[in-house]
């Protein structure tokens, strides 16, 4: 079978770095602890983007003739984008996932067996066919005995770029509804800064629209797969946004503000009983509407960044306000969101580890210590009294 040389390039380089970094990110949402809804859907998104990527890396590179049998061995996964972003950002916003919901993978499934049945079963002359079809149409066909000769057969395989494009238009518009009734209910417009939590999620909707949008011009622009490459490296390009959020996450980034010697400079302030009376009820507002206190890395630093003070004032002002160091006030405000859970009937069979990570603790240790300390009462003994 003739053959083409091995091609690298930029494109070859950059692609190889978004497989390298999308297969390690991915490991790192997949084995997180504890367990968490929204880390699985996007540490099983990102691995669908690695190996996609990681695809289209041999077919650019001609790798792909030493490998012919893997040839569309990624085709099905994409059946699992739509249905991963939006149980992601579901997930992420109010941690609801059931298995009434696992009917959104039939399609994958339905895919996976029809090729399975009709393309993966091929001999090597089938898919070197296939494979140069998409990517070097210049090259000759090999002659198959093999072939099966039945065009009906092959309908779904040979649409099935638009049947993917419009499956994904469909999760994307209930993405946008869900964004938007989530943004009503904290009064809050589609485009407000104000929920970083929000924020993120919408980022992400527009980089799904973004794929959408680039699949369609390149499908449009180039003939079979030849552009395929512009898709990886726009995926890569992804990949990497996904891992400078989770580094700017980073606690270890973060300055730790020594509460007690902060006190001891109140004397010093100039923050008014007035203007503490002021911040304090943006506070109030801010953790009953937005509950940032969810987020793990929520902080002094970033909290007083928000209310546009600086931390120095805003220790002064809850040491001071509410008789609390930082600390406390964020603990009770995590504790009190917990308690919610644990009585609520839809997160009876969700695990004390899982309720933990969603009040914003790294920590089951740190949960219940903290869970005990106001309470009375561990998780587990809170949760079986109520029950």
């Amino acid at each position: 079978m003739p053959t083409l040389p091995l091609k690298i390039d930029f494109f070859a380089m950059l692609i190889f770095l978004g497989v390298v970094q999308g297969l390690f990110l991915s490991y790192f949402f997949l084995t997180k602890k504890p367990f968490l809804w929204s880390n699985r859907f996007l540490g099983l998104l990102i691995l669908c983007f690695s190996l996609s990527i990681t695809e289209i890396l041999l077919c650019y590179t001609n790798l792909m003739f030493n490998t012919l049998h893997l040839i569309d061995f990624t085709e099905p996964k994409n059946f699992l984008i739509p249905p991963l972003s939006y149980f992601y950002i579901r997930t992420r916003i109010n941690h609801q996932f059931s298995r009434k919901d696992y009917w959104h993978f039939i399609p994958f499934v339905v895919y996976f067996i029809y090729c399975s049945l009709v393309f993966f079963p091929q001999n090597i002359y089938f898919k070197y066919n296939a494979y140069i079809h998409s990517y070097h149409p210049t090259l000759p066909t090999i002659e198959n005995d093999q072939y099966w000769d039945y065009d009906w057969v092959f309908f779904i395989k040979d649409h099935v770029n638009l049947i993917f494009f419009f499956y994904l238009i469909s999760y994307l518009v209930g993405i946008f509804f869900m964004l938007s009734k989530e943004s009503k209910k904290l009064n809050l417009s589609f485009f407000s800064k104000e929920n970083t939590e929000l924020v993120w999620c919408r980022n992400i909707f527009f980089q799904m629209l973004g794929i959408m949008i680039l699949f369609l011009i390149v499908k449009i622009s180039f003939k079979n797969d030849l552009g395929d490459h512009i898709l990886a490296a726009h995926l890569t390009f992804v990949i990497y946004l996904i891992t400078f959020r989770v580094i700017h996450q980073s606690v270890f980034f973060h300055p730790q503000v020594n509460e007690e010697k902060e006190v001891k400079k109140y004397e010093k302030s100039t923050v008014t009983p007035e203007i503490q009376e002021n911040i304090l009820q943006k506070i109030e507002v801010l953790m009953a509407q937005e509950k940032p206190f969810l987020q793990s890395d929520f902080s002094l630093p970033n909290f007083a960044k928000t209310l546009k003070i600086t931390p120095h004032q805003l220790s002064q002002i809850i040491n001071e306000s509410l008789g609390q160091n930082f600390f406390e006030f964020v603990a009770k405000y995590r504790i009190e969101e917990a308690q919610k859970l644990l009585t609520a009937k839809e997160y009876q069979n969700i695990k004390i580890e899982e309720i933990a990570e969603m009040v914003g603790y790294n920590s089951k240790s740190s949960f219940n210590t903290s869970f005990k300390k106001i309470v009375g009462l561990t998780p587990s003994e809170f949760r079986k009294n109520r029950a």
